[in-house]
């Protein structure tokens, strides 16, 4: 008959304990073995398990090389410290009640330990013991508690100030999303550590306090006991007792040691980079002067009357040879050093990369960026994520640096290092604007708005209320750069798509996308061709946020034989169609339309020649300006009447009549007849 091994139902399984099963019957035996009598080989068992782990903590606390990656340091204080005073509890019961039956009455790690310290003399015993617990308790305790509060109190007094240095180097483009939100989590646990330090350290003091009254209790209740119920000579109950307590002191007093010092080492190790052992022969051994001094002191003690001359000799040996090795070695600049020679030369590659977005400020306006509220910085974000969700286009990140050669309140726009815009900016004012176009009539500072060149005033803040009352437009220094910022990008969004970051947006598709990528690259179009027709779309500010949509009309494009991209362009266009509509509704829930009237179509239909990858316009200059007064009129008058229209026109003429109406009026939209959507609300507001 073969034998089977017993297979356990999955009913059975779930009920196997884990980690934190065993965490938690760990700490309820412990607080247990405060209310149970232990046996003595269980109670040894015990003991070694408490010193044992004091070792690992005090090993860990070494080879440490950031106090956060101990963050559960503060829980182990705890848990070690409970679990010290529960086995004194036990020791004490055992040497209370069975003291009298010899020494090993409360098992033999607490004999060992009694006899290894006190000999064959009582009193020497008692005074080490006491040497002990005084070390423990007034240097090793009393320091790290003390360091602990102090780091506890810097952390949460740094923490606003860090939290600020984050947001400004991610507003800068100088970290991503991801590391910022790293680098706030490592914050809130450094400060969450330091805090549970501060209060964990309480710990380690009251645990060598109540060492030291346990002490006492045990030899004063030792000694009654063994005199009183047991009928034992002075002496002997001296001896006994004595004994037994100082063993149980030991065994609680040198894992507390141990663990005193590895609070010490890790709440004094907040400035330290790496493990502490290299950090300490990086800052010992690495200057010559020091180690020098250090072996001719050690020189001098050897010949001194009276003093042993070999180990100063080999001290000095070693200090003379480490002095000699750190000369050998190259020297480290230090922090002076380096500042005062200035950042090193860039390499040539780092010479030729472009900042794609830069603002330069002047010395006046760097309050803008920095300081307690670093508003540019924060708006900025907003900015960015407001292009990727309108657009669907990641804006590049935005470099702030000062320009001295700027008047102090002035600012500097650069896309790929050429200056696309500039203004002047009073960072302590505010920015009123009438939406009639007037001159604000508020006393203040004449302005011309940067963005739109708009007549405007800088008033005190005090008139805040008074300007906003009268109907004005009212922004800070902030809020117009960044304004001007918003309007410069999207006028070169074309331009910042790269070849790499529309290779990025094909890869972060979808995976179910991921076919049709595959079926239309490069078997009917580059990645290159895609980011032509993306840069087309965005010239005119057609957001490729949906782009399966763009990529199912080039792939329809290209199956039907067309490859100019302006052929491709006109075909996704008109996927886009709904898109398009709703981006030019109105407020008024129509599409305010100008016409081509067919006289016009007419006129640059026959004048447009060449094939369709390279159309060219050939009307004569006084017919094309007899258009543009038309156009201007139709334009001026829809506007009057509070709309914001669009020319509508045929698919043919679309491409070239916008290129002509990007020169007089580029805010104004240039639609295909096809382009509108079916169900799509327009009214007519002028004609052509």
């Amino acid at each position: 008959m073969a034998f089977r091994l017993p297979v356990f139902s999955p009913s059975i399984t779930r009920f196997a304990p884990g980690a934190d099963i065993v965490l938690a019957m760990g700490v309820v035996a412990i607080v247990a073995v405060l209310i149970v009598p232990l046996p003595g080989p269980m109670l040894d068992f015990a003991l070694s398990i408490s010193i044992t782990m004091s070792v690992l903590i005090l090993m860990v606390a070494i080879f440490l090389r950031r106090p956060l990656d101990l963050s559960s340091f503060p829980t182990l204080l705890l848990l070690t410290t409970l679990l010290r005073l529960s086995l004194n509890v036990a020791t004490t019961r055992l040497i209370l009640a069975h003291g009298s039956e010899g020494k090993y009455a409360a098992g033999r790690v607490v004999a060992a330990f009694g006899s290894f310290l006190m000999g064959s003399d009582v009193v020497i015993g008692v005074i080490l013991f006491a040497i002990l617990l005084i070390i423990n308790f007034v240097v090793i305790t009393k320091g790290s508690g003390r360091i602990a509060e102090v780091a506890a109190r810097f952390s949460l007094d740094a923490m606003p100030g860090k939290q600020m240095a984050i947001d400004a180097e991610l507003g800068s483009g100088a970290i991503n999303e991801a590391t910022a939100r790293v680098r706030r989590k490592d914050l809130e646990e450094e400060t969450a550590f330091y805090g549970a330090m501060d209060g964990a350290a309480k710990f380690v003091r009251g645990d060598a306090i109540a060492g030291v009254i346990i002490t006492a209790i045990n030899i004063i209740g030792g000694f009654a006991t063994g005199l009183l119920r047991h009928h034992m000579s002075f002496g002997d109950a001296i001896s006994t007792y004595t004994t037994l307590t100082v063993g149980d002191g030991l065994v609680s007093q040198i894992p507390a040691l141990l663990v005193s010092i590895a609070a010490g080492i890790v709440v004094t190790k907040g400035g330290l980079e790496g493990g502490t052992d290299a950090a300490l022969m990086e800052q010992l051994g690495s200057r010559p002067k020091p180690l020098a001094m250090a072996a001719g002191g050690a020189v001098l003690l050897a010949f001194m009357p009276g003093l042993p001359a070999v180990p100063f000799l080999m001290l000095a040996g070693l200090a003379g040879g480490g002095a000699w090795l750190a000369h050998t070695r190259p020297p480290k600049p230090d922090g002076d050093a380096v500042m005062d020679t200035g950042p090193s030369e860039p390499t040539i590659s780092q010479s030729l990369r472009l900042d794609l977005v830069r603002i330069e400020l002047g010395f006046g306006l760097l309050s803008l960026a920095s300081g307690d509220q670093p508003r540019l910085t924060e708006q900025i974000k907003g900015l960015r994520r407001a292009v990727a969700s309108d657009m669907g286009f990641v804006m590049p990140a935005v470099r702030i640096q000062d320009n001295l050669q700027l008047a102090a309140d002035d600012y500097v726009i650069r896309i790929k290092e050429i200056e696309a815009g500039r203004g002047s900016l009073r960072p302590t004012m505010l920015l009123v604007m009438d939406p009639s176009g007037k001159q604000p009539d508020l006393a203040g500072e004449p302005a011309i708005e940067p963005t739109f060149g708009l007549p405007a005033v800088w008033v005190a803040p005090e008139l805040r209320d008074e300007a906003v009352f009268a109907g004005c437009t009212v922004v800070d220094a902030a809020s117009v750069l960044t304004t001007h910022l918003t309007e410069l990008v999207k006028q070169n969004m074309a331009e910042l798509l790269s070849y790499a970051e529309t290779q990025k947006l094909l890869e972060d598709l979808p995976q179910e996308q991921q076919k049709l990528i595959g079926d239309l690259v490069p078997a009917l179009i580059a990645t290159g061709g895609i980011q032509r027709v993306l840069q087309a779309l965005l010239c005119e500010r057609v957001s490729i946020r949906d782009l399966p949509t763009i990529l199912e009309g080039i792939q329809e494009a290209c199956t039907g034989g067309q490859r100019g991209t302006a052929a491709i362009v006109a075909m996704v266009r008109v996927r886009l169609a709904r898109q398009i509509s709703e981006a030019h509704r109105g407020s008024r829930g129509y599409i305010p339309i100008i016409p081509l009237s067919g006289e016009w179509e007419h006129e640059f239909a026959t004048t447009i020649i060449g094939p369709a990858e390279d159309r060219q316009l050939t009307m004569v200059p006084s017919k094309l300006n007899e258009f543009m007064q038309a156009f201007r009129g139709a334009v001026d008058g829809a506007i009057a009447g509070g709309d914001s229209p669009v020319l509508l026109t045929s698919a043919v003429n679309r491409a070239q009549i916008r290129m002509i109406v990007e020169r007089v009026r580029p805010e104004i939209p240039v639609l295909a007849q096809v382009e509108i959507a079916p169900r799509a609300r327009i009214r007519t507001v002028g004609s052509v």
